[in-house]
C-alpha cells in the first residue's frame, strides 16, 4: 500500500494532524527531522516538519521518498498573497510551481531550472481536484468561520500558479515587483517548489495547499504570526480530514 507524505515547514502547520494520528505511530530522527510513521484517519501517512525554505524542504521530501517509500506528498502551509482576488483567509491549490528566485542567465532562460529545461512543475491533477473538494468543504464549515470574519466574506478556494522563493516577503515594493514579473502567481511562499522538483526527478505525484496568511506587505510580519498561531491548524487538519477519511488515497 502506498504511503502519503504529509510535510509542513512549521509546527503549528502539522500539529493537529500529528494529534490525529492513531495510537501507534513511530517516530524516526533523521537528519535532524522526526518522521512520524502510522495512519492518519484510515491513510497510511508519513508526516514531517520540512522547516523553513528551499533547501529544507528538498531534503524532507528526499528522505520521505527513499527512506519511508512514500508514494504522494502533500505540502501544507501558510503564504502571502500575491494576486488581487487572493485575499487572507482563502485556500490556494497549486496547478504548478515555479521557483521566481532562480535566475542563472546567460547560461539557462529567467526561471529555468538547470539541466531540467523547465520553469514550471505541474502538481499532480488528481491529488489537486481531490484538495479543491476537501477545500471546498472546509470553506462552507462552521471551523472556517473565524478566516471569515478576518476577511470579511467566507473563504474562497482557488488553484493556480504558486511562486517558490527562499525570501519571507514583508515589502509592498518587493510584491509589486513580482506581481509584475509574474502576474498569474497567486501566491508566495519558501517550499513547494523544491519540494515539486525532488518529487518530479523522483517521478512521484506532488500536491501543493497553501492557506493565505498575510499579503506579502509590510503588515505580513504580524499577519503571518497572527495567523499561524490561531489558524493554521485548523486549515490543515480541516481541509485534510475528509480527504483521508474518505479512503480516496489508501489506494497503492
Amino acid at each position: 500500500m502506498g504511503r502519503l507524505a504529509i510535510l509542513g515547514a512549521l509546527h503549528e502547520e502539522i500539529a493537529d494532524l500529528l494529534a490525529a494520528m492513531d495510537p501507534g505511530a513511530a517516530t524516526f530522527r533523521i537528519a535532524m527531522r522526526d518522521f512520524h510513521v502510522g495512519t492518519l484517519w484510515g491513510t497510511p501517512c508519513v508526516i514531517a516538519l520540512s522547516r523553513i525554505g528551499k533547501v529544507a524542504a528538498a531534503a524532507t521530501a528526499c528522505i520521505a521518498i527513499q527512506e519511508f517509500k512514500a508514494s504522494r506528498v502533500i505540502f501544507t502551509g501558510l503564504a502571502g498573497g500575491l494576486h488581487a482576488d487572493v485575499e487572507v483567509g482563502d485556500v490556494v491549490v497549486a496547478s504548478a510551481v515555479m521557483q521566481y528566485d532562480m535566475d542563472a542567465r546567460p547560461l539557462f532562460g529567467r526561471h529555468e531550472i538547470p539541466l531540467l529545461g523547465r520553469e514550471r512543475f505541474d502538481a499532480d491533477p488528481a491529488l489537486g481536484r481531490l484538495l479543491q473538494d476537501s477545500a471546498a468543504l472546509f470553506a462552507r464549515s462552521p471551523a472556517a468561520m473565524p478566516a471569515a470574519g478576518a476577511a470579511r466574506r467566507p473563504p474562497k478556494v482557488h488553484h493556480g500558479l504558486i511562486a517558490t522563493g527562499d525570501v519571507f516577503v514583508n515589502d509592498n515594493e518587493y510584491a509589486q515587483r513580482l506581481r509584475q514579473t509574474l502576474p498569474e502567481a497567486l501566491c508566495l511562499e519558501m517550499e513547494g517548489g523544491a519540494t515539486a522538483q525532488v518529487c518530479y526527478e523522483f517521478g512521484v505525484p506532488f500536491a501543493l495547499l497553501r492557506v493565505i496568511s498575510d499579503r506579502a506587505d509590510h503588515a505580513a510580519k504580524s499577519d503571518f504570526t497572527d495567523f499561524l498561531v490561531n489558524l493554521a491548524r485548523v486549515y490543515s487538519a480541516g481541509i485534510l480530514a475528509p480527504l483521508l477519511q474518505s479512503g480516496a488515497l489508501r489506494q497503492a
